[in-house]
């Protein structure tokens, strides 16, 4: 007759068995994002990503999406939530924390690209390669570029004269600076404040690319829109770096396979398709008022930008360096095939 403790021993062994054969639960990413699910650039920068790793990662990790400043509602907080541990990824906007991202300034200079395709593989390829500083505590999974801003007011203009002591948002400080010497009040603020700062009489307009007119209620409050391209606005989708390296080797060839390049140019196709239906919205409604700079406006502006990126430099001289970083992929990117 066997002992009733062999019985206790073998239960104890089947039940550790057991344990050791169960999966591990999935690996639970937080990914802070100060606006919701049906903004556009959720659409593009955010949700491709979350459904590529998420299918890739099933068992073993998945990303959880806290919206509308679940996690914290200023766009200022974005990149410190990550820092603390808050969140494990989040989307920020540099240009509301210049101190943290100093180098950033060289994808805000005025007159730089020609459409965001140029700033968002720029600022993706400088980043990887480390040139930009400011990210080496975060791994980046996506850095795009802004469509190039554009101004539009509510009180009637049809020339850069018109705007002259006008007070209008700016998304950075580097942007500021050109509205500045362009005759205009800058005033940076994050984007989803502008329409209730034009309701109020706080601003008079907003430098934001076309797509953020309706997509933060601006267009309800803006009608004349003056297509002065100015300087594209930088945004990132950044990941805690300790968080990162800390996944197992497998996620972290998942995260790595929907970064980059892959990331930039899925948010491109979105943004360029978007940004195009925009402009024939604002061209098709009678009660806009769409301008184009004159010949005369185009050369003050250019001569202005000129400017302000000496002024800058000079101030700098470590962005003098990063320029050059900056235009060398510019001519690769306009290089014929």
């Amino acid at each position: 007759m066997r002992h009733p403790l062999w019985k206790l021993l073998a239960g104890s062994a089947i039940a550790l068995a057991l344990t050791a054969a169960a999966p591990a639960e999935p690996v639970k990413l937080k990914l802070a994002f100060f606006s919701s699910d049906r903004t556009n650039v959720y659409e593009a920068a955010i949700k491709p990503f979350v459904e590529n790793f998420n299918a890739d990662a099933q068992g073993l990790a998945e990303i959880e999406v806290y919206f509308s400043g679940a996690l914290g509602k200023a766009q200022q907080q974005q990149a410190q939530l990550v820092l603390d541990g808050v969140a494990d990824i989040a989307f920020v906007v540099p240009g509301m924390t210049p101190d943290l991202f100093r180098d950033n300034a060289v994808i805000e200079l005025p007159g730089l690209f020609h459409n965001l395709r140029e700033a968002t593989l720029t600022y993706t390829r400088l980043t990887a390669a480390n040139v930009i500083k400011g990210y080496e505590d975060f791994f980046v999974i996506g850095a795009f570029g802004s469509d190039l801003e554009s101004i539009h007011t509510r009180p009637a203009i049809s020339s850069l004269g018109d705007l002259k002591g006008k007070k209008i948002r700016a998304n950075n400080q580097t942007e500021a600076a050109a509205l500045t010497k362009l005759g205009m009040v800058p005033v940076v603020m994050p984007v989803n404040a502008i329409s209730e700062k034009i309701s109020r009489g706080d601003i008079d307009g907003a430098a934001v690319p076309p797509s953020m007119l309706f997509e933060f209620g601006i267009a309800r409050v803006a009608t004349y829109h003056y297509f002065l391209r100015i300087s594209s606005a930088p945004m990132a989708l950044l990941m805690n770096r300790k968080s990162f390296e800390a996944l197992p080797e497998r996620v972290q060839e998942i995260v790595r396979k929907h970064s980059g390049e892959e990331a930039a140019e899925r948010y491109i196709a979105n943004r360029e398709a978007l940004e195009n239906q925009v402009m024939a919205q604002l061209k098709a409604d009678a009660r806009r008022k769409v301008i184009f700079p004159s010949q005369r406006d185009l050369d003050i502006a250019d001569a202005t930008f000129t400017a302000v990126t000496e002024q800058a430099i000079a101030s700098n001289p470590r962005l003098g360096d990063l320029l050059k970083a900056a235009r060398s992929e510019i001519a690769k990117l306009r290089a014929p095939e």
